[in-house]
């Protein structure tokens, strides 16, 4: 039998959630609402997602008026 090809994982990339400022760690992303902290949410362009309970907080965009 042929050997399977190993697929290369990816690594987490938990550590940039963090951030050490003065020997504290702060964190980055807003915890959940719903779920307390530890659990963060997804930041994008227009909205904050919790991959969890799926609880979406949208952001108010600001129209330019010409």
């Amino acid at each position: 039998m042929a050997k399977r090809q190993v697929k290369n994982k990816v690594p987490s990339q938990r550590w940039k959630l963090y951030e050490v400022k003065d020997g504290k760690i702060i964190r980055k992303n807003p915890t959940s609402p719903k779920e307390g902290p530890g659990i963060f949410m997804a930041v994008h362009k227009n909205r904050k997602t919790c991959g969890k309970s799926g609880y979406t907080e949208f952001t108010k965009t600001e129209k330019k008026e010409e």
